[in-house]
């Protein structure tokens, strides 16, 4: 490990001890440190560091020498992450500074133990696919950020009825699923919107996909999974002119004549998985999955 950027949010600048913890162990073992420029900016305006450090702004500040990016805050600056990232293959480890953190899942509180790790070559890295949107007819709206790590999102707009999201796979009608909107998860955005929508855990290193209806009015829809190489096809009716397509935390409103298409994305992004973590340890304990008395002895 020679070279790593670190990226934040404004309300990291609140995590002083991690961001601290994190510089100094880095530092210490003479790693070079690039810090994303309006996260740096906001430390610096806050007085939680004092030295310069080199700076990056955007995608193409970044290139294949960094060894990886270290993430402070939750899973929301992970997917924040991912759009400066893109197709780099520059690994992301996140410290979480936030709520719950299935992506980010190392302890504030062991920041220096994992660095160690890290510097030790004790881990393993985790490809996790993406999903591409392309829009027909063409909308402005989306840009090349055309991609998402957890979910793609189909969402009514201005109203309280629901809308019809006309779904086929691979050229084959399946269903219109009427509803408030329709989740397409990947294997890491299984655990998010999806699963409060009572979609499926799916292992990060599955090949598939999983279809979530948001409060479907079809009593008999449930969530489906699906391959990863399927190409999907949506088509929403609606009784507003416009409707709304989220990937991850970036919204666009576009008109209801639009149709949207969607397969998995050509690039992956990398994920390290110190020695002391695991998909399994994460469920464990974020979900609290065997939180039952009769499971001690098994622990």
């Amino acid at each position: 490990m020679n070279k790593v950027a670190v990226f934040g949010q404004s309300y990291s600048v609140s995590a002083v001890k991690e961001v601290n913890n994190l510089l100094d162990a880095l530092i210490e073992k003479n790693v070079e440190v690039q810090i994303e420029a309006s996260f740096f900016e906001k430390l610096r305006a806050e007085n939680v560091i004092s030295t310069d450090f080199p700076t990056y702004s955007s995608f193409e500040d970044l290139d294949n020498s960094f060894d990886l990016m270290f993430t402070i805050g939750g899973d929301g600056t992970i997917l924040r992450a991912v759009t400066f990232i893109r197709d780099l293959d520059i690994p992301i480890l996140g410290i979480n500074t936030g709520r719950l953190g299935f992506l980010a899942t190392i302890n504030k509180n062991s920041i220096q133990e994992n660095v160690q790790l890290i510097a030790d070559s004790k881990f393993e890295v985790q490809e996790r696919s993406l999903l591409e949107v392309n829009l027909n007819p063409s909308f402005s709206g989306l840009n090349e950020l055309n991609f998402a790590l957890n979910e793609v999102t189909i969402a009514r707009k201005n109203t309280t009825s629901m809308i019809g999201v006309k779904t086929s796979l691979n050229g084959e009608y399946l269903t219109n699923y009427w509803s408030d909107g329709l989740i397409i998860a990947t294997p890491t955005g299984s655990t998010g919107y999806s699963l409060s929508c009572n979609g499926p855990v799916i292992s990060p290193d599955s090949k598939n996909l999983v279809i979530t209806p948001i409060a479907p009015h079809n009593l008999n829809a449930r969530p489906m999974v699906i391959a990863d190489d399927t190409e999907i096809k949506l088509e929403v009716s609606s009784r507003e002119k416009e409707y709304l397509i989220s990937l991850d935390s970036r919204i666009i409103s576009v008109p209801e004549n639009t149709e949207v298409n969607i397969r998995k994305a050509s690039f992956s992004i990398k994920t390290i998985i110190p020695q002391n973590q695991s998909f399994l340890k994460t469920l464990r304990s974020k979900l609290l999955w065997g939180e039952d008395t009769r499971n001690e002895n098994n622990l």
